[in-house]
């Protein structure tokens, strides 16, 4: 029970500390591709810490919205690690608190305060950048209910590490049509979560085309640094739901030992980084969506999840 605790605390620290490297990497990579020299995979840590030393400013006409939100943002991600199978293939001490739902509610509740501090400061892109945040929510929302609803289909369950022994652990079940579709479906989804291309573009500052980005524009010092770092983090969560839980269990411990918690890290990492090369190829070979054309594309995500579901039920 103690070495659980233990590894759920390192699972924590894991996403903490690595979430601005795999965004340092995909910003890199993505320059790379782009034939130019990028920033250092490093350059977030300096962000970060650079923010955290910088004085900040609040408007005089913000509530106490305003001033709590990043620590909503910061904190959401924190409690799906517990959650979630980060390093292990176990249940470790807090797996049965929630399942992958309450999991979804909770990034959700990120969100949701994000968009109303980004409303909150009556500055004229903030709620323009809000209204088209939360068409992409309402939007996203339902695929991921769908999503839910067909693993708890599969596994009888929506707890992570019993989907995944019931799913992607068994390789014969990987090549299911309904396996398949979820993992096209989910894999949208984080496309539009996380603001990447065709749905958003991370690396614009236009302020009339934002949509991410335009919910921390108030934000200064110390409360932009919380907002930094949780966005990458519930990228790194999203990303660890989807490897671990819907596609594949390869890299995870197995064992109860400290050595191979460690030794997970470095092969996460690997397939996350296989993902990110993925995702750049998506990227680069697509622009950026018109606004009226988004909802097409999570259209097309909401249809997908729906089939998955129905060729589910027809399996069964």
């Amino acid at each position: 029970m103690e070495s659980r605790i233990l590894f759920n605390a390192l699972q924590v620290l894991v996403v903490m500390a690595l979430a601005p490297l795999v965004k340092g990497v995909l910003n890199r990579l993505k320059e790379n591709i782009q034939s130019k020299q990028g920033p250092s995979i490093f350059q977030p840590y300096r962000d970060i810490w650079k923010l955290f030393h910088k004085d900040e400013v609040i408007s005089e006409q913000s509530s106490w919205i305003f001033r709590f939100t990043p620590y909503v943002v910061f904190v959401t991600p924190i409690f799906v690690a517990l959650l979630i199978p980060v390093l292990t293939g176990y249940p470790l001490f807090f797996a049965f608190m929630g399942d992958m739902l309450g999991g979804g509610f909770i990034l959700a509740l990120g969100g949701f305060f994000a968009t109303l501090a980004a409303v909150d400061t009556a500055n004229p892109y903030g709620p323009m950048g809000a209204s088209r945040t939360r068409m992409v929510g309402f939007l996203s929302e339902p695929v991921f209910m769908i999503v839910f609803f067909t693993v708890s289909f599969v596994a009888g369950s929506t707890i992570p590490y019993i989907v995944q022994k019931h799913w992607v652990t068994p390789l014969a079940n990987f090549f299911e049509p309904s396996h398949i579709l979820l993992m096209i479906a989910f894999f949208m989804l984080i496309i539009a979560e996380a603001g990447r291309i065709p749905v958003d573009n991370p690396s614009g500052h236009f302020e009339l085309a934002m949509i991410d980005e335009s919910k921390s524009l108030e934000y200064s010092g110390r409360a932009a640094a919380l907002m930094k770092w949780g966005g990458a983090m519930k990228f790194f969560v999203l990303l660890c739901i989807f490897l671990n839980v819907l596609v594949t269990p390869w890299g995870l411990a197995q064992g109860e030992t400290l050595t191979e918690v460690l030794w997970a890290i470095p092969l996460v990492l690997i397939k996350m980084l296989v993902f990110i090369l993925i995702l750049l190829i998506i990227e680069s070979s697509l622009a950026k969506l018109r606004l009226f054309r988004i909802t097409e594309f999570l259209g097309a995500a909401f249809v997908t999840s729906v089939a998955a579901m129905i060729t589910r039920l027809l399996e069964i």
